[in-house]
């Protein structure tokens, strides 16, 4: 490979960075200010000196330009809402008394108000918080925060570029607010945002930005003539501007498609684009429009949301590719590495030849400078990493962890009768009613229950030494008996044993399968300060003991009561860990399927009566583009029957789904042929039971009359409103009542007083019927 000489010398850059922190610095301040232990200078100490050291970091790695913008308290969505004063009007008077507090109350709620709605952004983990907007809302340009930020950037020496959610995709991501027409399109209020973005952009250019990026993710999903339209109206407008600075517009997550002719036309400075996935459908894209001639192409070679090491020679094929289709390339990642851990150097438990397989947020700022280098200067520059890298990928490939000959025989030999139930729906309801002897709208939770300071101490003490292991599980025990009691005492009809023993639904089970591997440290931000250690999918998978039994088994021996067994499901234990990329996602999930199908099995001989499949990352994983959509929905849905198929027709199986948008999923819903499904419906006050009547779903619902993300305690009578809500879509004799999600993340005062609500209004509305 050539140097790159004729153009000008390709840049490294990022689009975003981890927020928490390398020890959650982040969420104890933010968490520590809830509580207020913590006062809003020392909150806002600890952000900037967070903000310091993530740029510090990526200028010593060789980053040429880092992101500003891109820090949060809580979201980034939410951020945009406030730059462009889309305040919601029950939040006004917060906001305006204290803009802090007012942040947080659109994000968690407050007792007497209700929080902004929560769901995925886009195909990934991570929750943003849904702007409200209708005919009468007006914008104001805020750019405090943006301004601020690019400043403490440029004052530590480094060259900066703001990131914002640019305006399409904000409109595109709003729904109707509060007593809005359904039907309104937010999108409607381009003309009436543009000036805003423009207003801001001048401040940024005043505040001293070359350069600002506006992320437009949105359009790289399926869009109207009518978007598309907008699209390039809103950056013939922007790129119009004489008061601005250069526009470097951002998609990621998939090909840009019928949007990249919309922008390339635009009189922008500059495109960047997804080159890992969708790589061949941009390039050819990219091609077709002739290239950006005078203009930058930032070039997403290094996946943003996967941890497996880059293949740099690839990367580097394809950026040379890119030379001449743009006045200069530039390299990044994929997307923000927001959706990665920060360091492997923290690992202490994974091998060290295995580690060596991984790429973090530090270790891709890395790849990013290796590729920069050896663009600009041929790949004798770089021959030694690209030696280590081929190294690192032949051992991956032929490890025994990725190959198991069992693993791959027993998936061979499945076949189309181990993914069907013995009996349809109506029998089996038949048969479970009459073993269950529940009443009309039985109640139930969704799993867990808090996890308390105590509980997280034991869990620690025990990992430390300084418990052993007959200590720790009669922590556990007495645990489960307090939940068992508390729910047998606020009369809910079928109980759970609250999931004390386990830190995470995904985790928990990854460490007790074949082929998984374990961070300590890989922490990443699901929303606000709610963070994750997704497991590492690395290789062939199988259970090779049971995972519940024995606590599902002791939670049954306290009570009459039937008591769930809870799983993680297959989609979900592929989508909320790092998942393998060396063979088909279908085949993966197969083999996570057949493992689960065993403790499915296990708990039904063991006198489990109920078992749930939570699934809330069905919808989540939706590709993007319709075109895609069919196959994943075969291999999702035949991979939940597979893990529930064999069980008796008396057995009641379950699933759970959360925080997403599940109207263009129910026909898949429908096809996981579950008896019962629980679906969050709080926030977007019971939408999901109108798309689940309207589709015709012919089995049993709960959608939730109780948000467990927000503090705030629903009483009797607005949990029984929502419930009528409810019963206007699905009949009484298939309604559950439950709340949205699990209560892990909540107090035990809070939980008692929504729960023994709950109860309250079902046995009211029952009463009522």
């Amino acid at each position: 490979m050539t140097t790159k000489s004729a153009a000008a010398a390709a840049r490294a850059t990022v689009y975003g960075y981890p927020r928490q922190g390398r020890n959650r610095e982040l969420k104890r301040a933010i968490e520590g200010y809830w509580k207020g232990r913590v006062d809003a200078d020392a909150l806002r100490a600890t952000a900037a000196e967070l903000r310091r050291t993530h740029w510090r970091e990526l200028a010593e790695a060789g980053l040429d330009e880092v992101p500003t913008g891109d820090f949060s308290y809580y979201d980034h969505v939410l951020d945009t809402t406030v730059m462009v004063g889309a305040i919601p009007a029950r939040h006004r008077e917060a906001v305006a008394a204290d803009a802090l507090d007012g942040y947080f109350a659109m994000a968690r709620g407050t007792q007497d108000v209700a929080p902004l709605e929560m769901t995925k952004w886009f195909d990934t983990n991570y929750h943003y918080l849904v702007p409200e907007l209708g005919p009468d809302t007006t914008f104001a340009a805020d750019s405090a925060k943006q301004a601020a930020e690019l400043r403490e950037a440029l004052a530590l020496g480094l060259t900066a570029r703001p990131v914002l959610v640019g305006p399409v995709t904000y409109l595109l991501l709003a729904k109707p607010a509060p007593g809005v027409a359904a039907d309104f399109d937010p999108l409607t209020l381009l003309d009436r945002l543009l000036p805003v973005y423009a207003d801001v952009l001048a401040d940024l250019r005043a505040a001293g930005a070359e350069w600002v990026q506006l992320d437009e993710p949105a359009l790289v999903q399926d869009r109207t003539p009518a978007e598309l339209n907008a699209a390039g109206r809103a950056y013939r407008d922007l790129g119009a501007r004489t008061d601005r600075p250069k526009l470097l517009v951002a998609s990621y997550f998939d090909r840009l498609g019928e949007a990249l002719p919309v922008l390339a036309k635009a009189p922008l400075d500059g495109l960047a684009l997804d080159f890992t996935e969708a790589a061949a459908a941009n390039l050819e894209a990219l091609a077709a429009v002739g290239g950006l001639p005078g203009k930058r192409l930032v070039a997403g070679v290094v996946n943003g949301r996967n941890i497996w090491v880059d293949d740099l020679e690839k990367s580097l094929s394809t950026l040379g590719t890119l030379l001449g289709l743009a006045d200069r390339v530039d390299v990044a990642a994929s997307c923000s590495l927001l959706h990665v851990p920060l360091d492997t150097t923290a690992e202490r438990d994974i091998a060290p030849q295995i580690l060596r397989w991984l790429a973090f947020a530090r270790q891709k700022t890395t790849e990013l400078v290796t590729l920069a280098r050896g663009l600009n200067r041929g790949t004798d520059a770089i021959a030694a990493e690209l030696a280590a890298n081929r190294a690192d990928l032949a051992s991956r490939a032929n490890s025994p962890i990725t190959n198991d000959p069992a693993v791959r025989a027993r998936t061979g030999a499945v076949t189309a009768a181990d993914a069907r139930r013995s009996q349809p729906y109506a029998e089996r309801a038949a048969a479970q009613r009459t073993r269950l002897g529940l009443p009309l709208l039985p109640t139930t939770t969704i799993g867990s229950f808090p996890q308390t300071g105590e509980l997280r101490t034991a869990r620690a003490e025990l990992r430390a030494g300084r418990i052993d292991t007959i200590g720790y599980e009669e922590r556990i025990r007495a645990e489960i008996q307090e939940v068992i009691t508390f729910q047998e005492k606020t009369g809910l009809d079928v109980l759970v044993h609250g999931e004390p023993e386990r830190n995470d639904m995904v985790q928990y089970f990854a460490e007790q399968l074949t082929g998984y591997l374990a961070t300590q440290h890989g922490w990443v931000q699901s929303y606000g300060t709610r963070c994750v250690r997704p497991p590492i999918l690395a290789g062939d998978i199988s259970r090779p003991d049971p995972m519940t039994v024995r606590w599902t088994t002791y939670a049954q021996s306290l009570t009459d009561r039937p008591v769930k067994g809870m799983l993680t499901g297959p989609v979900t234990m592929l989508a909320w860990s790092f998942v393998r990329d060396d063979q088909p996602r279908a085949e993966t999930a197969r083999q996570v399927a057949l493992a689960l199908r065993d403790e499915v099995g296990d708990l039904e001989a063991a006198g489990t009566s109920v078992v749930q499949v939570d699934e809330p990352a069905l919808r989540e994983t939706l590709p993007l583009r319709a075109a895609d959509r069919p196959a994943y929905l075969t291999w999702a849905t035949e991979a939940f029957r597979l893990t529930t198929g064999g069980v008796r027709p008396d057995t009641q199986i379950h699933t759970h789904m959360c925080y997403a948008e599940f109207g263009d999923v129910v026909q898949a819903i429908d096809d996981l042929d579950a008896d019962v499904i629980s679906l969050e419906a709080a926030r977007s006050h019971m939408q999901v039971a109108r798309e689940l009547a309207a589709h015709g779903y012919p089995r049993e619902a709960g959608p939730g009359v109780y948000d467990i993300h927000s503090p705030r305690v629903p009483g009797a009578e607005e949990t029984a409103e929502l419930l009528r809500t409810g019963l206007k879509a699905i009949p009484a004799e298939r309604l559950w009542v439950n709340p949205d999600c699990g209560l892990k993340t909540r107090g035990w005062p809070e939980t008692r007083a929504s729960l023994e609500n709950l109860v309250a209004a079902a046995r009211r509305v029952r009463t009522e019927l």
